[in-house]
């Protein structure tokens, strides 16, 4: 997926919503608004011609579970919150777009990473985190993450 040629740089991402292995508002889950957060991006390289997200959780049950795919954002320095930028592709609840954290039980870890690109995708609406990856390959210039932390607050009602 990335660069073999050259260094893959690094990109700074953080969320005013959260610090980084900080907690995830409830807003932005399934218990809130199930919107999502903010997440500003620096450190952008000037060859950049789109930017990709994927946001997801490696302490689900069944393994990494798919919160937010997103593609082809124009290479600024933020994701609003409640914007639906880019091109987004489907996630682990089968719905396209974002998911917010809901897990089982416990605390679980968030990554939404970001990932620089030296093109646009040719990938539609919809398509999987495997078909984004296979798209991003050796395409990543520069990369970075933001990871929070989310356990639900009402149990008795999920």
């Amino acid at each position: 997926m990335e660069k073999e040629k050259e260094k893959v740089r690094n990109l700074v991402i953080r969320s005013i919503a959260f610090s980084h292995n900080g907690h995830i508002p409830p807003k932005y889950s399934c218990e809130g608004e199930n919107c999502n957060p903010p997440v500003e991006i620096s450190d952008i390289p000037p060859e950049t011609r789109s930017l990709a997200l994927i946001m997801e959780d490696p302490d689900a049950p069944r393994g990494i579970f798919v919160h937010w795919l997103l593609w082809n954002l124009a290479p600024h320095y933020s994701i609003a919150e409640k914007t639906n930028q880019g091109i987004s592709g489907t996630n682990g609840f089968g719905n396209i777009g974002y998911g917010g954290p809901c897990p089982p039980s416990g605390t679980h870890r968030y990554f939404f990473r970001v990932y620089a690109l030296d093109i646009t995708l040719d990938l539609e609406s919809g398509a999987d985190k495997d078909s984004l990856l296979a798209a991003m390959k050796e395409h990543v210039i520069a990369k970075g993450e933001v990871m929070g932390l989310y356990s639900k607050k009402n149990k008795s009602n999920l």
